[in-house]
């Protein structure tokens, strides 16, 4: 199984090396503790803002066309992104390449020089748009889903952030956010894949970020939980179908019922012979398609289950959904399904051994929280999971109080007093 490195670099930067010899690419993500999370009112959507200004060049590649060309010459294309509580800078190239590129990613991340702002601007004003209907209004279902549940706390801020707000971003804001959440402390860099000698890897790296301020982690606050009963909202938008979102607030990644809570989403959505897409798709031919998903932070975590279905049948589909998570609630999953997650988990994680790329986000992402540090410990964390353990798990999270419902689309007044009875029922 992978091997891993810890070093702490002299600017507090945090590095880990984890070689694959018989890989073909060589892998560099930088991840940071930046993200709509931190952010206010006032400044939401910077961070998405900030990751798209560092594409704009720095000093020795002075614009965004020229930058690009630096990374692709090497046989890698720069990747970035920004989630609600991380964002993220990778390359991949051959590892012939990878001591020419491990420095000019260390000048992108650490010295960019936020030119051509008013061309940027417009580009994100049209990613922003692309969640908005002709009114301007969010028709996004996970966007309304998140400001549902977590009402004015940052955890229901959306990515993006708003258009009034992007307006008001300049050099000056961008430096400001760039120093604060760009800094040795606030970050983990993962080096995966064939690296070659870790001694001059770490040593190039020293001299490829240090440029980078030790800064200071940046802190979160907790959100409240003064939920009392089901939140639900209808948002009318022209289309041919109603997306539907069915979410519970759930543990954080550091809770010790975390594992037997994605075990439970394995059991309700791990391919389509789970339960959820087997009673939904399969069996009622209610939807095309229908998901689940967990995901934690490390003070909360969200349990989702997303549907997309004909306006009429929003209500059937949402009862159905209700009475597969008061099945497990009751009687927890059968042995041999939970089996069948468990074995399908261990086989994810033999197949990351090939997957440089995946191999850098799964250590990058856990020095960054600091839980299970390597895909094996992970692994034991599932191994360990009972059928009790899920049936406890449903029984925590399928609680009304803990319960938002979205629906966007055309309902008619009679389905939509459907939909709120069923939820109210639950």
């Amino acid at each position: 199984m992978l091997e891993h490195h810890d070093v702490t670099l002299a600017n507090g930067l945090k590095l880990v090396l984890v070689p694959q010899p018989s890989v073909h690419r060589a892998v560099a993500s930088l991840y940071l503790r930046t993200g709509s999370r931190f952010e206010t009112p006032e400044n939401n959507g910077i961070s998405h803002f900030l990751e798209h200004m560092v594409f704009r060049g720095t000093k020795s590649v002075p614009s965004a066309h020229e930058q690009s060309l630096a990374f692709e010459r090497l046989g890698g294309t720069l990747y970035a992104a920004t989630h609600v509580d991380h964002g993220v800078m990778s390359v991949a190239v051959p590892p012939s390449n990878f001591e020419r590129v491990l420095p000019l990613l260390g000048e992108v991340t650490t010295s960019p020089l936020f030119t051509e702002i008013e061309i940027e601007r417009g580009i994100v004003r049209e990613e922003i748009l692309e969640d908005l209907d002709d009114e301007g209004r969010d028709v996004d279902p996970d966007n309304i889903s998140r400001a549902l549940i977590y009402d004015k706390h940052p955890l229901g801020f959306t990515i993006t952030g708003a258009i009034a707000a992007l307006a008001g971003f300049d050099e000056a804001a961008l430096r400001a956010h760039h120093a604060r959440h760009y800094s040795g402390e606030n970050a983990v860099l993962c080096v995966a894949g064939r690296i070659g000698d870790l001694d001059r890897i770490t040593a190039i790296v020293e001299r490829s970020f240090g440029a980078m301020p030790r800064g200071a982690r940046v802190p979160v606050v907790a959100p409240p939980n003064t939920q009392k009963k089901p939140r639900f909202r209808s948002v009318e938008n022209q289309s041919s179908q109603t997306d539907l979102r069915l979410a519970f607030r759930a543990p954080s990644e550091r809770d010790p019922r975390e594992p037997a809570v994605e075990m439970l989403l394995r059991v309700l959505d791990d391919g389509m012979s789970t339960r959820l897409y087997e009673r939904i798709c399969d069996r009622l031919g209610l939807c095309y398609d229908v998901s689940g998903m967990f995901e934690c932070y490390e003070d909360d975590g969200v349990v989702d289950v997303a549907a997309g279905a004909q306006h009429e049948r929003v209500a059937q589909v949402t009862r159905e959904i209700f009475s597969l998570f008061h099945d497990l609630a009751e009687h927890g999953p059968r042995e041999d399904e939970l089996q069948k997650a468990r074995d399908r988990h261990l086989w994810s994680i033999e197949a990351m051994q090939d997957d440089a790329e995946g191999v850098a986000g799964f250590f990058g992402l856990a020095a960054l929280a600091d839980i299970a540090r390597t895909p094996m410990a992970r692994h034991e964390e599932m191994m360990a999971v009972t059928a009790a353990d899920v049936r406890d798990a449903a029984q925590t999270v399928f609680r009304p109080e803990r319960l938002s419902v979205v629906a966007v689309g055309l309902l008619s007044e009679a389905e939509e007093r459907r939909l709120e009875k069923a939820i109210k029922a639950f």
